[in-house]
């Protein structure tokens, strides 16, 4: 029987192989054209990889926490200051997020009206204490407080009103930044019950600037937010594999989410005043 070339099959693999080299000729070029771009998405790639290795007993301990929260039918507060408080809001209302998350929101401590007011304001005492009036907690809540530096007065002292309220407070921090920025004052990862270190250097900026002192690409945002989702990732499988319903947001645009996320809205609006 004759040999049959199959030119469908070749013609694919060919394909193939040209299209493999010219991606790997286009990462070439692209790391050429923007080698700091290249070199700090390959530092945060790597930090990220190392984030389950140096925080595995944290982050199981968080979420053992928010998921007896969950059980529990109780709210994850999470509060910040100047950027951090971003975290709050990325996980509010957040499709594929928990809908038991209430965001912790003060203006004065935020970037959107008065930046540079809001670091005052951040590291005044007693700032926090009227905040927290109007989000009662509970032993059966958990308070996640977000400080890269881990030293600003007022998410010190709202780790300190969460605790004296029962909640379980668990920190996301720099342990690095705060252990040098500290200098003898308190820090958030000595008030909180667990602590996810997001690995940050001092100052958060991770790429050198050359001729200067400067230094650019912070990470302590998109590591922060990785840990924060990872915890609430785990107890929604946790939650759903036993049978229990997980409180979870669908994207607006999804089939079938106008229903679901009524449904959550009207549970949890009660509770969470920023629904």
């Amino acid at each position: 029987m004759p040999h049959v070339v199959d030119h469908t099959r070749s013609g694919l693999r060919r394909d193939h192989c040209l299209a493999a080299r010219a991606k790997r000729k286009s990462g070439k070029n692209a790391m050429t054209k923007t080698p700091t771009a290249a070199a700090y998405l390959a530092d945060l790639t790597a930090r990220m990889g190392r984030l389950l290795v140096e925080n595995a007993d944290a982050i199981a301990d968080a979420a053992d926490a928010v998921e007896r929260t969950a059980r529990a039918d109780g709210l994850v507060y999470i509060f910040g200051t100047g950027h951090s408080h971003t975290m709050a809001e990325e996980a509010h209302y957040r499709a594929g997020g928990l809908a038991l998350t209430v965001p912790v929101l003060s203006t004065p401590l935020m970037v959107h009206e008065g930046a540079v007011a809001s670091t005052t304001f951040e590291r005044m005492p007693g700032v926090i204490v009227p905040v927290f009036e109007h989000y009662p907690m509970s032993p059966d809540d958990v308070l996640i407080i977000v400080s890269n530096s881990g030293v600003n007065t007022a998410t010190v002292e709202a780790a300190q009103l969460g605790k004296a309220r029962g909640a379980t407070v668990i920190a996301i921090t720099s342990e690095e930044y705060s252990k040098q920025a500290a200098r003898g004052r308190t820090r958030v990862a000595d008030v909180a019950d667990i602590v996810l270190d997001n690995g940050a250097p001092p100052g958060d900026a991770t790429m050198s600037v050359p001729g200067s002192e400067l230094r650019v690409g912070p990470i302590s945002t998109s590591i922060g937010a990785a840990l924060m989702n990872a915890v609430f990732a785990e107890v929604a499988v946790r939650l759903q594999s036993s049978g229990a319903d997980a409180p979870i947001y669908l994207s607006a645009n999804m089939p079938g989410a106008k229903e679901v996320n009524e449904k959550l809205v009207a549970r949890y609006r009660p509770r969470n005043r920023h629904l």
